[in-house]
């Protein structure tokens, strides 16, 4: 019995391969594939079924091009409905994975069709269980993605609630929960650190699995949620209904792009220039107009979360980054990269073109500036309960991922000075990018963002004041 956790730190994401007797199964592969490919290769081993715990929201699978790849059924739980072939199985349905047995236990709840599965070893005693978005380490999958027809969120708790208490509480303690999300995924509220447990150090740990009743876990669960990310809708759809190859993107994605073809097709409508480099970097020096989403950051999810779906994206990258970058966006469903600058940004400020910039300030500088600046404004674009538990005295609220609503950039006055912070400063940049492109010029950048606000001598208040 072989079992590897394929862990994705950017979108917080595992997929698992198993494997047993020359025979392996994929459950919940990403868009590219060839790392499932390549270790089936390598172990020797054929894949047999590829596995579903539910449709996802946060990411689009790689089930479509791994089937067709492997010629390897898709095995979805109850209750699902497709626009491509699927295997629906049955609950308590089993299916032999070489000497391992894999039995579907569907837990409605997070979606309608969200399903774990049962690992049994050769001698038929239950080893772990993949559980999906049903059940992480500290949370539960949150009930609010799934609405429809006459559903409701608090339903949906409640169906959450019976499948936990009849399918997963039942089950021994040394049970490995294998989950399909880990830290920093909007999938729950508030993820353990770890990736994986056991059912017994989650019955005593997990805040969900603590209360005494439906009620209270209904109550629990549904407290505190925040919106989800907006592109949720979007990528849960394109898991149920399909999507085009990654290998057919990538050859129109990696179309290069010589300087000339970058300004005449910036020109067309909905087209934006994408600026994937370190926002150390973009700061220095960038395309006027372009947005900056840099990939050591979680660039897909803020991928998702502020651009359109329905433009067309010109890159700009650090050169060798192109491919890595077109297959991260496709991961939240992106499939309209056109084609990448050639020489990246180099490329155009050495042949003389026009060059924008963002002025990078110290947070000490931002404490001088703010008893002798009448016109100051600080600009706070972490999240809201980031900003409600502390922020600068008199600071606005504006969240990154609220930054294309145009009724919140009402209210600010092309006059102010601007300085815009985040919590570290990755978010701050894209925040500075996407201000500048809407017309904002007069703003400045805090380096190290509110980790390095707080260590100086600036009124640190716990009221919210949100800008609206």
């Amino acid at each position: 019995m072989f079992i590897q956790q394929l862990y994705t730190n950017c979108l917080s994401e595992a997929a698992y391969y198993i494997e047993s007797n020359g025979e392996c199964a994929i459950i919940d592969p990403l868009r590219d594939i060839e790392v499932y490919l390549n270790l089936a290769k390598e172990r020797k081993a054929t894949i047999k079924y590829i596995f579903e715990t539910h449709f996802h929201a946060d990411f689009v699978s790689g089930h479509l091009d791994l089937a067709k790849e492997s010629n390897t059924p898709i095995v979805y739980g109850p209750q699902t409905e497709t626009a491509f072939p699927v295997y629906v199985a049955k609950d308590g349905e089993q299916f032999k994975v070489g000497d391992l047995t894999i039995e579907v236990l569907h837990t409605p709840g997070h979606t309608f069709e969200s399903s774990c599965y049962l690992l049994k070893d050769p001698q038929g005693k239950d080893h772990c269980v993949f559980t999906g978005d049903t059940l992480f380490v500290g949370d539960v999958g949150r009930p609010d993605l799934a609405q429809g027809g006459n559903i409701s969120m608090h339903e949906l708790a409640g169906m959450m609630f019976d499948s936990l208490q009849n399918k997963l509480l039942p089950l021994a303690d040394d049970v490995i929960v294998y989950p399909a999300h880990g830290p920093g995924s909007a999938c729950g509220k508030n993820l353990g650190a770890e990736t994986y447990s056991t059912i017994g150090e989650q019955k005593q740990s997990n805040y969900a699995l603590q209360q005494s009743s439906k009620e209270a876990f209904i109550k629990a669960v549904t407290n505190g949620l925040e919106a989800p990310p907006k592109y949720f809708p979007i990528n849960a759809k394109i898991n149920k209904e399909g999507y085009g190859s990654l290998e057919t993107l990538l050859k129109k994605g990696l179309t290069p792009l010589n300087i000339d073809a970058l300004k005449q097709l910036s020109k067309e409508p909905k087209t934006i220039i994408l600026d994937t480099r370190n926002a150390n970097e973009f700061t220095q020096g960038f395309i006027p107009g372009s947005v900056s989403i840099g990939l050591e950051g979680r660039f897909a999810e803020w991928a998702g979360a502020i651009l359109p779906f329905d433009e067309n994206i010109l890159l700009v990258c650090e050169e060798g980054k192109e491919e890595e970058t077109i297959i991260r966006l496709a991961r939240v469903g992106f499939d309209q990269v056109k084609g990448f600058l050639k020489g990246g940004f180099d490329a155009w400020k050495n042949a003389g073109e026009t060059v924008d910039l963002i002025i990078d300030v110290e947070a000490d500088e931002l404490a001088m500036d703010i008893p002798h600046d009448n016109n100051l404004v600080v600009v706070d674009v972490r999240k809201e309960t980031e900003f409600a538990d502390g922020h600068v005295k008199n600071a606005v609220n504006l969240p990154l991922s609220e930054m294309n609503d145009p009724g919140l950039l009402a209210n600010i006055d092309e006059r102010d000075n601007l300085y815009v912070h985040c919590a570290g400063g990755y978010r701050s940049v894209i925040a500075s990018s996407l201000l500048k492109r809407q017309g904002f010029h007069n703003l400045r950048n805090v380096v190290g963002g509110f980790i390095k606000i707080k260590e100086q001598k600036i009124d640190i208040v716990k009221e919210t004041s949100v800008l609206n």
